[in-house]
């Protein structure tokens, strides 16, 4: 699956990036891309490991591909290798102590002396003459090649059955007729580049010189060679190979004690590790580490502090100013699992509208819905010192008091004292007087004609007027 990319809009906050749930979504998908499900262990795609200086793979049997980028090559120690071409980058001689087995072109620029078996599975080219495919174990010589070499055993075989009593004749791979004579001639085995030959009794022997020459299927010991160029292609090497301080074993790449394995291509060539990478130790990077994007599943544990630019996780972003925001007018949801709750140390600030959904609790104070109640005791709303206390609409209680309450227009069906025996004192401001906006009438009932008051109330009000007790009378209504 091809990496998917995250649509953070044109525009912050333009309300056309993926939603949050889409997002996060392409990123659980990333994480299985690179790391795999929960089976496989948190490893790459292919099972690779680095650890304790050695890059091994999970896979029974697994190859393990370095490709570097463009023209870069790959650089072990003195050794660089840039396609199929193994080369020292210095003085330094490439000694290979084991087997050499090949399946297609070896090609040795240079001196080399091989010291064990090796393995051609298709030619041997010298410096000049015929190349050599083969090497023939047929007594009849029944074949023409010029490419084939005869065995020794060959080669007797079919001088035995030649040779007559006067002369013997023969012919060489290039086709010449030769012939001499048995009674006073005498023939002449000689060898050539890479080839000697050796008398006993009446044994003449050719065998290549292993010293110099490379054969197909002997096992020899390559000591003390140089490589210039060489052409390996399917080489299978058993056993440790050392190269300066480090070992190939098996799947095993390590360093002499202590030492750190370097994997360096040269100029603008990048490390590609296409297979899943296990690392099971400590990683350590010296330096910065610039990465386009970081995948990690799991915990991850950060010891010391974390100084991010900024942290972008779908459309919420946190920035370096201590700011959360979302890129697509999305809402920033914090959300406790279970009976958990968010926790606001320190003075919290509100800039802008603040809602919220279902009850809010503060200390022993409760607002739901339209009410606002306490949990334990009363409700105290209290302004800054000058300030006034503004309440919109109509207020409601079953029992109001105050100690000093300053209304422009009181409307009150009852106005009654809260104190047994009290007094109600109504007072006006400096010069201001009690205003009565009641209906007035010219005449009175019960006691008296229509004009004149009676002589006799039918009873009468008291009242204290700047202290001191009065009665007012008042009378029927006509």
């Amino acid at each position: 699956m091809a990496r998917q990319n995250i649509n953070i809009g044109s525009t912050a906050n333009d309300g056309t990036g993926d939603p949050l749930r889409t997002a996060f979504d392409k990123i659980n998908d990333n994480f299985i891309e690179l790391y795999g499900s929960d089976n496989d262990l948190n490893t790459l795609d292919a099972d690779l490991n680095v650890n304790n200086f050695a890059i091994t793979t999970g896979v029974t049997n697994g190859n393990i591909t370095v490709t570097p980028n463009g023209t870069g090559n790959i650089n072990l120690g003195s050794i660089t290798i840039n396609g199929s071409t193994i080369s020292a980058n210095d003085s330094t001689q490439i000694t290979v102590a084991e087997n050499i087995q090949t399946t297609g072109t070896l090609t040795v620029d240079g001196t080399s002396t091989l010291s064990g078996a090796t393995t051609l599975s298709t030619s041997l080219a010298l410096a000049s003459g015929a190349t050599v495919t083969a090497i023939l174990d047929e007594d009849a010589m029944g074949s023409d090649s010029a490419t084939a070499l005869a065995t020794q055993q060959s080669i007797k075989a079919y001088v035995d059955s030649q040779v007559t009593a006067q002369d013997l004749d023969f012919s060489t791979d290039d086709s010449t007729s030769l012939s001499i004579d048995l009674d006073s001639e005498s023939l002449q085995f000689s060898g050539g580049n890479g080839i000697n030959t050796s008398g006993s009794g009446n044994t003449v022997t050719i065998a290549i010189d292993t010293g110099t020459v490379v054969t197909l299927t002997d096992t020899q010991s390559l000591q003390n060679k140089t490589l210039v160029g060489p052409n390996i292609t399917g080489a299978t090497m058993t056993g440790s190979v050392s190269i300066d301080n480090i070992t190939f074993n098996d799947t095993d790449i390590t360093t002499s004690s202590n030492s750190n394995l370097t994997v360096n291509p040269g100029g603008t060539g990048t490390i590609e590790l296409e297979a899943n990478t296990n690392i099971t130790g400590s990683a350590s990077v010296t330096g910065t580490l610039t990465t386009a994007d970081i995948t990690t599943t799991g915990n991850q544990t950060i010891s010391g502090s974390l100084t991010p630019g900024s942290i972008n996780v779908g459309d919420l972003n946190i920035t370096a100013q201590g700011k959360i925001t979302t890129d697509t007018n999305g809402d920033v949801d914090i959300d406790p699992s279970g009976t958990g709750a968010i926790n606001l140390s320190g003075p919290t600030n509100i800039t802008g509208t603040g809602t919220v959904t279902g009850q809010l609790n503060v200390d022993n104070l409760r607002m739901d819905a339209n009410t606002i109640s306490s949990t334990s005791g009363g409700i105290t709303i209290s302004p800054l010192a000058g300030e006034t206390l503004a309440l919109g609409g109509t207020v409601t209680a079953a029992d109001f008091q105050a100690t000093l309450a300053e209304i422009t227009t009181l409307r009150a069906d009852t106005i009654q004292n809260d104190t047994s025996n009290g007094d109600i004192s109504i007072s006006t401001q400096g010069t201001g007087v009690i205003d009565l906006n009641t209906a007035t009438q010219t005449g009175v009932g019960s006691a008296g004609g229509a004009t004149a008051l009676p002589a006799t109330p039918t009873g009468y009000i008291k009242i204290k007027i700047a202290g001191t007790m009065r009665v007012i009378p008042f009378y029927d209504e006509v």
